[in-house]
């Protein structure tokens, strides 16, 4: 597996006005999350997670998203690629990638404190066209793609915005008005910022990266069918080829490999929520073999379904990722 190591960036000289704000917003959080876990906040797509110690490998699916580490680190395993980030950095997630992560710096005394916003791609695009980015779309972007998820330095802006968000958990009457604005305004300072060449990427109709985020959705809504790459690149106007190519630039997977990873994570979800045997979960998501479902899913999660069932819903300390 090929590392891809982004610093802690409170372990190296950064500007005084932000490692104070990322220490607010980790207090903040700690604040609103006595217990360990994810807490979906009263505020639509504002999610807060804690550990208060180094975590076992989670699998998830990572919908396009901005993720602020105010405190700790974790890594997240995409395909064959590892990347590590801490505090004072920040994540964005383009596409929708299946992906393994792990906390790997927390402490009761210092536990890791993350905040996360879920990004609806057609704002992006919005935001692009109002910033007028779009008429030299052709001129800047680059012939191929790139990876669907990147990691900066987070600035000052990001900072106090999402600060600001997570306060409006104490004025219920104020988020309904004032959250979505808030939210539009971290896409906005990150589309102008380090990550934005990449965003943009996805968000514009003539580029690889937009044409592969096609493929994605089409693959997450219908994952439990039979994969005809063919069809996906006559209907993305690609070759097999290049779409074969961009599809792992983007997600560092094939498109078999991403639908595999699709569908086992499913079927856990599907066992774990709705109690469904390992059998049933198989055939829902796609499979005809429930033996070559089991190898797979042993495979991925490190045990049998059952096992791993039985593992999941004894764990009371972390209960879903970020």
């Amino acid at each position: 597996m090929n590392n891809i190591a982004y610093p802690n960036y409170l372990s190296a000289p950064a500007p005084l006005t932000t490692a104070p704000m990322c220490r607010q917003l980790a207090d903040l959080v700690s604040s609103r999350m006595s217990e360990e876990g994810l807490y979906e906040t009263a505020i639509p797509g504002l999610n807060l997670f804690r550990a208060d110690a180094p975590t076992s490998c989670m699998s998830t699916v990572y919908e396009p998203s901005l993720c602020v580490i105010a405190q700790g680190r974790e890594t997240v395993q995409l395909g064959d690629q590892e990347i590590v980030y801490g505090a004072l950095s920040y994540m964005v997630s383009s596409v929708d990638l299946p992906v393994n992560k792990l906390v790997i710096d927390a402490s009761p005394e210092t536990p890791f404190l993350a905040v996360k916003i879920n990004i609806d791609p057609a704002d992006v695009a919005e935001l692009v066209l109002q910033l007028d980015e779009g008429a030299n779309a052709s001129e800047t972007l680059g012939s191929s793609s790139g990876c669907g998820m990147c990691v900066a330095p987070v600035d000052l802006g990001i900072l106090d915005a999402m600060t600001r968000l997570v306060r409006l958990l104490d004025s219920p009457a104020d988020a309904r008005v004032l959250a979505p604005l808030i939210q539009r305004e971290i896409v906005y300072r990150a589309l102008v910022g380090e990550m934005g060449p990449r965003m943009r990427e996805f968000a514009s109709a003539d580029s690889q990266s937009n044409r592969i985020f096609q493929v994605i959705s089409v693959l997450k809504d219908r994952f439990a069918e039979p994969l005809r790459v063919r069809q996906l690149a006559e209907d993305v106007n690609m070759s097999e080829s290049a779409l074969y190519h961009s599809f792992k630039q983007v997600t560092y997977m094939s498109p078999l490999q991403f639908q595999k990873k699709l569908r086992l994570h499913e079927a856990r979800l599907l066992m774990l929520r709705e109690g469904l045997d390992a059998s049933t979960a198989s055939y829902r998501v796609g499979y005809e073999s429930p033996s070559q479902f089991s190898r797979e899913y042993s495979r991925m999660f490190g045990a049998p379904p059952r096992t791993d069932m039985i593992k999941l819903r004894g764990e009371t300390r972390i209960s879903m990722p970020a």
